[in-house]
């Protein structure tokens, strides 16, 4: 809360954004939310420049999941005789990738899997990025509209529990990794 009221919030909120889509494990709500708070006048400058980041970042992810697969992802693959599987995946993933890029950039699923996940599978740019927009903008926006909506609610109830949310947020973060890797 003390970040969030800082002359240094909005780069702080910017860089968390951006790790968050392609290394950082840290979601960007861990910033959004305490900063709507502190200051809902701002909520849609908050939610844009969350939005903004998290599809520069998602940039990044997606370079590194490319470049993986092309050196040593592809090296592993062969050497463990999954070239079948890594195909299978990347089909799938042309198949079914914008729905996955959709459904799970609103999640609280790390985005970086997303983001790393269609670099690998080589899925078109340009369309990554509409659609990484669209489902970051809609997950930030809506957080931020609610939190300018019921700001005082939402502050009394989040500083009487903040002990379980923070508890409930890295189980939901930790859940999102194995249904990531289950599901996807």
């Amino acid at each position: 809360m003390r970040l969030a009221a800082s002359r240094h919030a909005l780069p702080a909120l910017f860089g968390i954004s951006f790790a968050e889509s392609s290394f950082f494990p840290l979601p960007p709500d861990a910033m959004l939310i305490p900063m709507v708070l502190a200051n809902p006048k701002k909520a849609w400058l908050y939610a844009g420049v969350c939005t903004l980041a998290s599809v520069l970042g998602g940039l990044l992810g997606y370079a590194l999941g490319s470049l993986f697969y092309d050196t040593l992802g592809h090296k592993i693959i062969e050497f463990y005789h999954l070239q079948q599987q890594a195909e299978n995946f990347r089909t799938l993933y042309g198949q079914y990738g914008a729905e996955i890029i959709l459904l799970k950039g609103l999640t609280p699923i790390p985005f970086k899997l997303v983001t790393i996940a269609s670099g690998l599978a080589a899925y078109p740019l340009i369309p990554f990025i509409i659609l990484s927009t669209i489902t970051r903008g809609a997950r930030f926006f809506a957080i931020a509209g609610l939190l300018k909506w019921k700001g005082e609610t939402a502050r009394v109830f989040i500083e009487k529990h903040l002990e379980r949310l923070t508890l409930a947020f890295l189980a939901i973060i930790v859940l999102g990794f194995v249904a990531f890797f289950y599901f996807a």
